[in-house]
């Protein structure tokens, strides 16, 4: 394992599978010690620990609910308390839903806020006196391509990563003199296993509508992940990072 984060801890949240398993064991590679977070899949979550103490790092299993403020509060407090503080927070939790608009009720519009955006607001809100403390740090969160091209029977989705990318350009803002750097990805058409609930693939996310012909890896996800948490991206906050094969601007 390289060492460019020894010393750093994260907190990668939804990080049993997907995106969010290959960004904590990309972060583990380069020496950070990392809080695996998962809601109810303890087995995905022991996996990915074991595959990243078995490649010689530290990290420990780190179940909540993000969307419960009492639990995310207790998830920070303890990963700090175990690891020794907080230096990096990845909010990749969320849920992928496709409702006709007409036909989403309040409790699924809720539901799918709870989690990117409430879950963002309660672990930000509990981290940053840690990043803080310990002289600085990096926020970073999982936004997406749906509010920005139009997707159809996406619109809570949609929502709710617009305004978790506001809340990132404002926390950029008001905790910069603090040297914490608050930004979000949003990754386009990425290669991963989705859930019964996510439905296929919007349309307006299709490999013919991609420049670079493709679907994205997780990995390369998890390597903008680790450009924004290390020294390469000390200098970029506030910012939507599009890692997307091209597909915004077709």
């Amino acid at each position: 394992m390289a060492n460019q984060l020894a010393g750093r801890v994260a907190l990668v949240t939804g990080a049993g599978k997907n995106i969010g398993r290959s960004i904590a064991l990309a972060l583990a590679r380069d020496g950070a010690a990392v809080a695996v977070n998962g809601r109810r899949d303890d087995a995905a979550v022991a996996a990915v620990v074991a595959e990243i103490r078995a490649a010689g790092g530290t990290a420990i299993a780190a179940m909540a609910d993000v969307a419960d403020q009492p639990q995310a509060r207790a998830l920070v407090e303890h990963v700090a308390a175990e690891l020794g503080g907080i230096d990096i927070v990845v909010s990749n939790a969320g849920l992928r839903r496709q409702t006709p608009y007409l036909e989403i009720s309040l409790a699924e519009w809720r539901e799918i806020m709870s989690v990117a955006l409430d879950g963002a607001f309660f672990l930000s809100q509990a981290a940053i006196p840690h990043l803080a403390a310990r002289g600085g740090g990096a926020i970073i969160a999982m936004s997406g391509m749906s509010n920005h091209v139009g997707t159809p029977n996406r619109a809570h989705v949609s929502a709710s990563k617009a305004a978790l990318e506001g809340l990132m350009r404002s926390l950029a803002v008001e905790f910069g003199p603090q040297h914490i750097r608050c930004n979000c990805i949003a990754p386009g058409a990425i290669d991963t296993v989705r859930g019964a609930s996510a439905g296929p693939l919007p349309g307006t996310l299709t490999l013919e509508g991609t420049p670079l012909g493709r679907r994205g890896t997780t990995e390369e996800i998890a390597a903008m992940v680790r450009l924004l948490a290390g020294p390469e991206g000390a200098y970029i906050t506030g910012q939507t990072i599009h890692v997307n094969g091209g597909v915004y601007l077709t």
